[in-house]
């Protein structure tokens, strides 16, 4: 390990995180019911421009009205390039402060981008005397925001959470796709001619590299990396393959733009059963052998070490966070 300690982010549950635009006050209880960890109320992409000071007080409102009680309650601000943030921040944080987790940031493209955030809402928490502190989750969906990852991700200590816009993104890049977050039949290559002339076609992730970048970003400085949305909710089987994959890769959960996306992302970005009790045999077996003086024991044929009790030790604190959530 590095002399250097990498401090741990508030630790939450965030495998699936529900998309709730801010001017559908219709879905606000609905979402308040659900079994998402986390509710994201939208003052930014889903709101018209015409929308969105109305949309602001509604989401005031339910962030005081509406009974949230196990839910990490977010609210997606506009666009520092808009005229509209200032007044999302103030009005949130000066009427409803008490009753918000996290505030998301959209399309950072620099760590000033966070810093400016910060000093506005540190300001106003301290004129109001706020006791409970808000988090940030920052949304990294343009070339410059990737480009600036590494600095974005440790411009506050506020931040706990990364998540990858993919939409966005691919506007950014000029990527010639119009999916949101799905595959891209252009991305693919070309086998050599067998024998018989045949050539197989092998599609590819074109976002693995912008997720893993995400990933590691997020894990070098104690943050959650979160995959964003997958925009055809009436495809089930894409979005479950796209969120074992952000999984493979070091994610803790996903959006989820539509009801029937929560349940699927809680259940991959859950350990199973018998994971769970894998890692506690690695546990157990371990502390066993240090206490005869060994450090790495064999266990099912495989090298058990103190690296196996570190991944072990995540998963147990993890399926137990599950059951204190799902136990109320």
């Amino acid at each position: 390990m590095s002399f250097q300690i990498v401090e741990q982010a508030t630790p939450r549950l965030q495998r699936s995180e529900l998309a709730v635009p801010g001017n559908q006050t219709h879905l606000f209880e609905k979402a308040a019911a659900s079994q998402a960890d986390v509710v994201f109320l939208d003052l930014e992409d889903s709101v018209a421009p015409q929308d969105k000071p109305k949309a602001r007080a509604d989401v005031v409102a339910a962030l005081n009205d509406i009974d949230w009680t196990g839910k990490c309650v977010t609210v997606r601000i506009n666009g520092l390039d808009t005229h509209f943030m200032y007044r999302d921040v103030i009005d949130v944080m000066e009427q409803a402060a008490g009753h918000v987790d996290m505030i998301m940031i959209p399309k950072v493209g620099t760590a000033a981008d966070v810093y400016a955030v910060d000093m506005l809402i540190t300001q106003i928490e301290m004129a109001k005397s706020v006791r409970k502190r808000v988090g940030f989750s920052l949304i990294i969906e343009t070339a410059l925001g990737m480009n600036n990852i590494s600095d974005i991700a440790s411009a506050s200590p506020r931040t706990e959470a990364l998540h990858f816009g993919v939409a966005d993104f691919a506007a950014s890049t000029k990527a010639q796709t119009t999916n949101i977050g799905g595959a891209n039949p252009d991305y693919a290559m070309l086998t050599d001619a067998g024998p018989d002339g045949r050539r197989e076609r092998h599609w590819g992730d074109m976002w693995h590299f912008a997720i893993a970048r995400m990933v590691v970003a997020a894990r070098a400085n104690g943050l959650r990396p979160i995959d964003g949305p997958f925009g055809d909710f009436s495809d089930s089987e894409g979005y479950r393959a796209t969120a074992r994959r952000a999984a493979a890769l070091g994610c803790e959960g996903k959006w989820a733009i539509h009801p029937s996306q929560i349940q699927p992302a809680n259940e991959i970005f859950s350990p199973s059963e018998a994971e769970v009790d894998k890692a506690r045999h690695i546990l157990h077996a371990l502390a066993e052998a240090q206490k005869e003086g060994r450090g790495a024991v064999s266990l099912d044929g495989r090298l058990i070490d103190l690296a196996s009790v570190r991944q072990a030790e995540v998963m147990v604190r993890k399926a137990e966070a599950i059951a204190r959530r799902e136990n109320g």
